[in-house]
């Protein structure tokens, strides 16, 4: 595990709340996506694509990059704006957003946009897709030998799977897991964005998923638990995952469904629904307050 200093901690904290902002604007422009999960996933997307993961921008095909894959598509205003502003995009594209003939469609399509590692829309993909990535570039590495230094993390490409807490309702998920764990795919890591709320109401009452730690571990995955809004903790969790060779690893990271703005907090309501101007106004208005807060 790496050390992450309070300035590192406190910069990729404030990019997160800046893309909630930015993701606002876009929902609340196009009068359709979907806020409460991508609120919710801010951190982790963040964590990801502007310290762990190893891409290039400029070769998003580029062969030894990480592969992430987010499975809980509809979330995706979250996923276009943190990639437009690691480069993969233009930043003023990202007001296109759910227009006629955008790239950025309401569930990412990755034909239209490079970068973008798998479409998503139907749910519980995620982890079946990572499996066959992830065995794939472990057949693809070259077999060490006794004349050769075992590869390093720089050199090893890793596939990571961001669901949601609603999305594991899917049997193809936990058919993914058990696959993943037969074939001992150190190189996978599932990321779980454990918000409490689906789209009809609170996942304990629509479909209980309770004990969700046992279960993974049952299935034979190395299993953390952490809190998905503090920075470090992502942080740290990740830098785990990268040491667990023998197995795949999920992360639960326990999020707030419409996080940092008070009113669409733990609401099911806000899972698809846009803001009208005053509601617009006043999730501007907090999410700006808790902006200045990292900042100073």
């Amino acid at each position: 595990m790496h050390y992450h200093s309070e300035s590192l901690i406190r910069d990729l904290s404030a990019k997160a709340q800046s893309f909630r902002i930015q993701v606002l604007k876009m929902v609340y422009n196009a009068q359709s996506g979907h806020l409460g999960g991508a609120f919710s996933v801010a951190e982790i997307l963040t964590a990801l694509f502007f310290h762990h993961l190893r891409l290039d921008p400029a070769r998003p095909d580029w062969p030894e990059r990480d592969r992430l894959l987010f499975s809980k598509g509809h979330a995706c205003a979250m996923l276009y704006t943190v990639m437009a502003y690691r480069g993969f995009l233009p930043v003023e594209e990202l007001m296109t957003f759910r227009q006629l003939d955008s790239r950025l469609q309401g569930h990412p399509d990755r034909v239209k946009l490079p970068g973008v590692e798998m479409c998503a829309g139907p749910l519980g993909q995620g982890v079946a897709i990572g499996v066959g990535m992830a065995l794939a570039l472990r057949m693809d590495q070259p077999k060490p030998s006794a004349l050769t230094a075992p590869s390093a993390r720089a050199s090893r490409a890793r596939v990571y799977v961001v669901l949601g807490d609603g999305e594991i309702n899917a049997g193809v998920v936990w058919e993914g897991a058990m696959a993943a764990a037969k074939y001992r795919l150190g190189n996978l890591t599932a990321i779980l964005d454990y918000n409490g709320v689906q789209q009809t109401g609170a996942v304990a009452d629509v479909m209980p998923i309770e004990p969700v730690a046992a279960k993974w571990e049952a299935f034979g995955w190395h299993v953390q638990e952490i809190d998905g809004h503090n920075m470090g903790e992502i942080l740290n969790a990740l830098d785990r995952a990268d040491e667990v060779h023998a197995r795949p690893t999920i992360i639960i990271a326990h999020t707030t469904k419409g996080k940092g703005v008070s009113f669409m907090e733990y609401d099911n309501r806000w899972h698809g629904m846009p803001p009208n101007h005053e509601q617009y106004e006043r999730a501007l208005a907090e999410l700006e307050e808790g902006l200045k807060a990292w900042q100073n």
